[in-house]
């Protein structure tokens, strides 16, 4: 045994409590600082508790083909758990949770995709109408405020998106709070963003059983069910047969949320801030929107077309910023190897996509932002989404609310910067990485 590889360990430790400052600081930075100290694989400590950063490809593949037996995300992300109530994703079994994603799968297919994009877009351009010809905007704030009409109108109708007030989007946001760093160590303290989290999860639970209720009432009355995720986790059945409990409808919602929220509104945001720094390829991009437009096409089918250059400055955006900054499994049941290291049950496998797509083998010249790279040859590369089967089920509703804003926004207006460049850095308040507030914006009238 004592020939056996081990990984590097990141310098730094402090007694007791490991690398967790350094982690609570800025897990990302952090997370770069020890892939540049020890390559593939390094390992650090969060109060105890073994934690291995697998920094390349190869690795990542084997964590994602690995089974749930071996290597377990549950495990990780209890903490996720009272967000999402028990009984869904994380706390449901393993068998109960493939069924689950499985019904968010049939409410993301082509037919519904379909409605959802004239919704978005029907949504984006009244969002925009009175912007008139010119001015400035903190577009972080923005888009999360855009983003939550979309997405509450996609997910449970027209009836509640049109009461949507402050509050629903108050209560998202103490829960996206009570997903941070302290919560990975430990999320069942006293403190005091998940003592909000609880009172908040449990005023979300009363506002979506109305609308769940209202929804059922309807469809008992005959009336003709509307094309919206909720009716799709109604019409859900597992594989006896049975129907959903309508008590954890609203978790999907929630978990779905969590899962296009966050990427598409900080996506919109850091691609919206590329293209003011990148005024070449903000061109580039107006010219394909212009194609489009140009041709008489509303912004709902143009959102579902192939638009490369788009597409390529989207997935560039998502590269240098992804959204999801760790993904994590634990080792379960017996040791899990990699290239003869051997890693013990109870160790945390951390993957990051900020630090995997920065790897000079398969991005050279990394921090250079460039939409015309191409895409790496490894499956496994570019993974801003996650990998496997657990790869992010609300990607492509993610991907057509960014390319939904980023159309209509363009076919108006061209966009600048109106602080220094270097003023504009990625923060992390949570776990997720986010441009630094204010992200100020200026919009202008094209002519």
């Amino acid at each position: 045994m004592s020939d056996q590889p081990r990984p590097k360990t990141v310098s730094g430790a402090k007694p007791e409590i490991g690398h967790y400052d350094d982690f609570m600081e800025h897990a990302a930075h952090f997370l770069y600082r020890a892939y540049q100290e020890c390559g593939e694989l390094a390992e650090f400590d969060l109060f105890g508790a073994k934690h291995v950063l697998l920094s390349s490809a190869d690795a990542q593949e084997a964590v994602y083909r690995a089974s749930d037996d071996q290597v377990s995300a549950a495990a990780p992300y209890q903490y996720m758990v009272p967000v999402f109530g028990e009984g869904i994703q994380y706390g449901a079994p393993v068998e109960t949770e493939r069924q689950q994603v499985r019904f968010m799968s049939d409410g993301l297919r082509p037919k519904r995709m379909k409605t959802y994009a004239q919704v978005i877009a029907e949504e984006v351009e009244d969002y925009i109408s009175d912007w008139g010809d010119e001015g400035e905007k903190e577009f972080h704030d923005t888009f999360k405020e855009l983003v939550l009409r979309t997405s509450t109108h996609c997910l449970m109708g027209s009836e509640f998106r049109h009461r949507l007030n402050d509050e629903f989007g108050e209560l998202f946001e103490q829960l996206e709070h009570a997903i941070s760093p302290e919560a990975v160590i430990d999320y069942q303290s006293e403190a005091e963003a998940f003592s909000t989290r609880d009172e908040a999860r449990a005023r979300l639970q009363e506002m979506l059983m109305k609308s769940v209720n209202e929804r059922l009432a309807a469809n008992a009355a005959g009336n003709e069910p509307p094309t919206d995720m909720l009716q799709s986790f109604l019409d859900a059945r597992y594989k006896d047969g049975e129907a959903m409990d309508h008590e954890l409808i609203p978790g999907m919602i929630i978990w779905i949320m969590f899962g296009g929220f966050h990427t598409s509104s900080n996506t919109a945001a850091w691609a919206c801030l590329e293209l003011a720094r990148h005024p070449q390829y903000q061109r580039e991009v107006i010219e394909e929107v212009d194609k489009v437009y140009g041709n008489g096409e509303d912004l709902s089918f143009a959102a579902l077309r192939e638009l490369p250059i788009t597409e390529g400055f989207v997935m560039e955006t998502l590269r240098l910023h992804p959204p999801l900054l760790t993904l994590m499994r634990q080792v379960v049941n017996q040791p899990f190897e990699y290239k003869g290291n051997v890693f013990e049950v109870g160790t945390n496998l951390v993957i990051s996509p900020y630090v995997s797509h920065r790897l000079p083998e398969h991005f050279p010249d990394p921090e250079r932002f460039d939409p015309h790279r191409p895409q790496p040859d490894h499956l496994f590369a570019l993974i801003p989404f996650g990998g496997g089967r657990r790869k992010c089920v609300g990607n492509a509703f993610a991907f057509l609310q960014v390319k939904s804003i980023l159309t209509a926004l363009l076919s108006r207006y061209e966009l600048s910067l109106v602080d220094a460049p270097e003023s504009y850095r990625e923060v992390m308040p949570s776990l997720i990485l986010r441009p630094s507030s204010p992200c100020n914006l200026r919009y202008t009238r094209r002519k």
